[in-house]
């Protein structure tokens, strides 16, 4: 990861990133569209389509990402006379092209010649054609017909005008992650030889010696396929290790062949960072593999506040892109049609939330889809141009917000501004996740967004890293939940408090090693040090119990979780005041060289979290902010100045306090000292 740009560290002067991450080839603006899937229409409706996208202010759209049965009809039998006309009518338009490889879905013929392509469940259930993603990743045959489709369309289009973009395949990791076929247990034990030196090691690192799972041979080892009780922890988690891997294997044979046949055009693939989307890729090794970090993100529409979750993912993703810009690749502009309730945005959310993901380090905002469908799984999802016609308010506000994103192109390459870290990792989040831990209740997910929430709340823009990365540049580091804890990652954790950093550490964390291994000693093992303590019992609590923590700072509640916490060295901030360690240390705080770790040992409500916060806050020095509750503040930098997004999610108009004098560039009002940001809107200030 780069090194973070926290507020200690804007320069006087603002200077543009040492670094520039490769921006599409050819896009003088932020990019504004979305998928268009021309093959579902006429192609008199194209002209239509391109009048109406210059209206708009379109200025790329993704082609070809499903397109894979009509591109190659038979085996090496290739029709590209339609896309030919199709990227020739955007060039003329002055519109960009993100040119899929149509590789997440390949044609019937494929799967006639090759059914054995075809996944397979846990339960041994071979999946069917007829949806999208049903792919055997470990399939030779899908390899070489990926390979080959992917290389016709870079010799096709390596040179056309309108290419911006490669957009490889679509949203790997769902809706399906992993095969438990018998080509992938092939491949997994491919996998494991170069993991491991032999298999002494394996079977160490494995712990197969509880229950006699020993392996004598290679050919032993098959996939965590269904057991009949809880399957070994470690074997299943090397095989989600090598489900993503096989993947990003795929995906950088796809990008090999496109660098190779078209230098100098950047490769991406879509992402779905948000920790409610995909959970089967580790997109710490993904972010290093793609030229441009792109993501999908949908709100989760029930969910209050979800635009919280929006800044998550949006933070998450620019952590995975090293702190550069990324690109957000697809969100909507209303309902999806996949949710158990599809229930539309409402007016004035869709530039909300397109403005929020620019504000967090998105070079512009791309949408599924440019026209709704009229067949089809995704009839009823919806799109920039909707079954109501331009008649309608969704097309008005698809207009207005590509007037608004036209006036923001001055903050490309620009650096969002952070004040502190979370620490996550994915395959922590895999272990976790295992069968027969102490309680239903330890939900890595639930805590990551409790504390973004409650650092959101007191707002606080962060970066994710990895528990390996350097944390030198930041203030304040936060681990909500991270079980799995390498001794490098507590080694790390160390130096930053040795060095004068705040560390505040949730329950459950450092309690095992890459292996699922419990680390040697008391609990919490790869953080005693750090921490200053030692757990000698975890104590879930029932279904429903809470408990009070009394401390000189006021009562907390907390509940789900409780632990018998033996300080050594820590000093206690709050107590239990009830339950099975009731009268022992719930909250600590640990003073280590220059500076401070603290450690909540039970599950917090939020007011509970936020009091907490607030005292770790202020140990790191930060000071609070004053701001509307449900005002949305972040702040932007690069070559040409400073760039402040006011985003207000609530019901009442707000005033935010400014650091000087700037030009308000969605109005084109001059601005100074207090800015002005009505109900449901959003601001955007170049100091």
């Amino acid at each position: 990861m780069d090194h973070p740009l926290t507020r200690d560290t804007i320069p006087a002067a603002a200077a543009a990133p040492a670094e520039r991450r490769r921006r599409p080839v050819g896009l003088p603006a932020l990019a504004y569209g979305g998928d268009y899937n021309p093959e579902q229409w006429p192609e008199e409706v194209w002209e239509e389509d391109v009048r109406l996208m210059r209206e708009a202010g379109v200025t790329m759209v993704s082609v070809g990402i499903f397109s894979w049965a009509l591109l190659e009809p038979g085996p090496g039998r290739y029709d590209f006379g339609w896309l030919d006309r199709l990227l020739d009518l955007l060039h003329s338009a002055g519109i960009r092209v993100d040119l899929g490889t149509p590789t997440v879905v390949p044609p019937a013929w494929f799967y006639r010649a090759h059914p054995d392509a075809l996944p397979v469940t846990r339960e041994g259930v071979r999946l069917e054609i007829g949806s999208r993603g049903a792919i055997c990743h470990s399939s030779p045959a899908y390899r070489q017909a990926a390979a080959a489709i992917t290389e016709q369309i870079a010799l096709r289009y390596a040179d056309h005008p309108a290419l911006a973009l490669w957009h490889v395949h679509n949203e790997y990791g769902v809706p399906v992650g992993a095969c438990y076929c018998d080509t992938s247990a092939e491949d997994f034990r491919r996998w494991l030889r170069e993991r491991y030196t032999g298999l002494g090691e394996l079977n160490a690192a494995w712990g197969t010696a509880f229950w006699g799972q020993r392996y004598g041979a290679w050919e032993e080892i098959r996939p965590p396929r269904l057991t009949p009780t809880a399957g070994n922890p470690a074997q299943q988690l090397d095989w989600a290790r090598f489900t993503s891997d096989t993947l990003l294997d795929n995906f950088r044979r796809e990008r090999d062949i496109l660098h190779r046949l078209a230098p100098g055009i950047p490769v991406t693939t879509n992402f779905m960072t948000a920790l409610s989307q995909c959970e089967s890729l580790d997109y710490w090794a993904w972010g290093r593999e793609v030229d441009i970090v792109a993501n999908d993100h949908y709100l989760v529409a029930e969910a209050p506040r979800n635009h919280v979750n929006l800044a998550m993912s949006a933070d998450l993703t620019r952590s995975v892109a090293g702190g550069r810009p990324w690109l957000l690749l697809e969100h909507s502009t209303g309902a999806v049609n996949w949710q158990p309730r599809n229930l539309p945005k409402h007016p004035g959310e869709m530039a909300r939330n397109s403005l929020a993901h620019i504000a967090r380090g998105s070079e512009g905002a791309m949408f599924f889809q440019w026209r709704a469908s009229r067949y089809g799984a995704e009839k009823f999802h919806s799109a920039m141009l909707p079954h109501a016609g331009t008649d309608s308010r969704i097309w008005r506000e698809v207009v207005a917000l590509g007037a608004a994103i036209g006036s923001l192109g001055s903050v490309r390459d620009s650096r969002v501004v952070s004040d502190a870290a979370i620490l996550w990792d994915w395959q922590s989040w895999w272990a976790q996740r295992l069968e027969w831990r102490p309680s239903v209740e330890l939900d890595a997910r639930a805590q990551a967004d409790a504390w973004y929430a409650a650092a959101w709340d007191r707002h606080l823009t962060v970066d994710f890293a990895h528990p390996e990365a350097d944390l030198s540049g930041y203030p304040l580091v936060l681990v909500p939940a991270l079980y799995l804890m390498t001794g490098a990652a507590g080694a790390n954790l160390r130096r930053y408090v040795e060095g004068g950093g705040t560390l505040a550490v949730g329950h459950f964390s450092g309690i095992v090693d890459e292996h699922d291994t419990v680390h040697p000693g008391p609990y919490p093992g790869a953080l005693r040090e750090v921490l200053g303590l030692t757990v000698e019992e975890f104590a879930p609590l029932p279904e429903g119990r809470t408990v009070r923590l009394d401390g000189p700072a006021g009562t907390l509640s907390a509940g789900s979780w409780s632990e018998f916490v033996v300080p050594r060295g820590a000093e206690t901030q709050w107590s239990y005041g009830g339950g099975p360690a009731a009268g022992g240390p719930a909250i600590t705080r640990h003073a280590l060289g220059r500076g401070s770790a603290w450690y909540l040992s039970t599950r917090l409500d939020a007011a509970g979290l936020d009091a907490v916060l607030a005292r770790v806050c202020a140990d790191a020095g930060l000071p609070e902010r004053r701001l509307p509750h449900e005002v949305e503040v972040v702040e932007r930098i690069g070559e040409l100045g400073r760039y402040l997004f006011a985003i207000n999610h609530g019901a009442a108009d707000a005033r935010v306090p400014l650091p000087g004098a700037g030009m308000e560039l969605l109005t084109g009002l001059l601005v100074d000292g207090e800015l002005e940001v009505p109900a449901g809107a959003v601001r955007v200030v170049h100091l």
